[in-house]
């Protein structure tokens, strides 16, 4: 069956002014009885019918991102990057409702103690290490930063010398891959934690998709592992143990579900981090397989931003947009196409859905 391809007004609770409130949440039920009506009187069909397949992934749109109040906040440059891009998002789905098949949305889900938190660290002096720093083999080594001796109970039977082994092995792979060095964040996206739900802005309109085109909520789970980073919906950054054995594996089955998908819109948080190494990870496979499958994949500019650090003087302790902006043109040059959320999905490059 032929997309719907006209472009779709507001419906009548959407509300641009909660992008901006974290307290914001979808009434499902609300939703599911008004998704009949919509679908009626605009015409839409179940999205089991499409024959050509737009996947939507949204990446981390979660509060502890996408709002100053969250403990992570993705600001960008502008101060007010997560919370406009939210709102965005939120647009661009009831716009196009009858063109997208697919929503799926990523959930970075952590615990207490993971190896990118200060928690799971001390100093030489047995203090917890400070957020927003990196820590390196060579720190390891000089006892400047080692895992917090009660995480080698729980973690690996209490055998302390294994584990101080496998950070140190960590940090040897991720500087040797070049795409990091281990960074510690403050405590974000802890599961059961309200920072852990989406932008209550989008989790209102991917229900809506849901509803009106029959078609689940998908979402995609990342970040549990405790020994590892997982910016990627992928794959997470380190696979083995320093003594040769499993640590962690790549998301196969949600890799054949975008691949085979007909295209593919990418957005969410942050354009520096979890939705440049998906992305990064994403065209790893496609040029390992056929490099024009790139060409399917679009990327909603202006419905991501980067992380930025003030450092209260009006500047910022840390601004990633350079590594954003960089990863976006190389992207594109290696095919994808920079879209932005407002334009029509008629004049977007090689997009033939109609």
């Amino acid at each position: 069956m032929k997309k719907h391809l006209k472009e779709l007004p507001m419906p009548g609770f959407y509300r641009a002014q909660h992008a901006g409130m974290y307290g914001y949440g979808a009434d499902a039920g609300k939703l599911q009885r008004e998704a009949g009506a919509w679908k009626g009187a605009h015409g839409l069909t179940s999205a089991t019918a499409d024959v050509f397949n737009l996947h939507l992934l949204l990446i981390d749109v979660q509060k502890d991102f996408c709002f100053p109040e969250g403990s992570l906040y993705v600001a960008g440059r502008s101060g007010r990057g997560a919370v406009e891009d939210s709102q965005r998002i939120a647009e661009f789905i009831y716009r196009n409702l009858g063109a997208l098949t697919n929503v799926t949305a990523t959930l970075d889900t952590h615990f207490a103690y993971q190896i990118f938190f200060p928690s799971f660290w001390v100093d030489q002096d047995d203090q917890p290490l400070t957020p927003y720093r990196e820590v390196t083999r060579e720190q390891i080594e000089r006892g400047q930063a080692r895992p917090h001796p009660a995480m080698a109970k729980w973690l690996c039977g209490g055998n302390y010398p294994w584990l101080l082994k496998q950070v140190k092995y960590y940090c040897e792979e991720l500087e040797r891959a070049g795409k990091y060095t281990l960074y510690l964040w403050p405590p974000h996206c802890l599961l059961g934690g309200d920072g852990h739900a989406l932008a209550g802005v989008v989790q209102e309109a991917r229900l809506f998709h849901s509803y009106v085109r029959g078609m689940q909520s998908w979402a995609e789970v990342k970040g549990g592992n405790p020994l590892t980073e997982n910016y990627s919906v992928l794959r997470p950054e380190v696979l083995s143990r320093h003594d040769g054995q499993p640590l962690a594996q790549r998301n196969t089955q949600f890799l054949k579900t975008l691949l085979t998908a007909d295209a593919v819109v990418i957005g969410g948080q942050a354009a520096s981090h979890c939705v440049k190494s998906s992305i990064d990870d994403l065209l790893g496979e496609i040029v390992a397989q056929d490099a024009a499958l790139a060409r399917k994949v679009y990327l909603l500019t202006d419905c991501m931003s980067a992380v930025t650090v003030p450092d209260g003087k009006g500047g910022f302790a840390a601004d990633f947009t350079p590594q954003a902006d960089a990863a976006l043109k190389r992207f594109a040059d290696a095919g994808m196409h920079l879209v932005k959320s407002t334009d029509p999905l008629t004049t977007w490059p090689d997009l033939r859905i109609g």
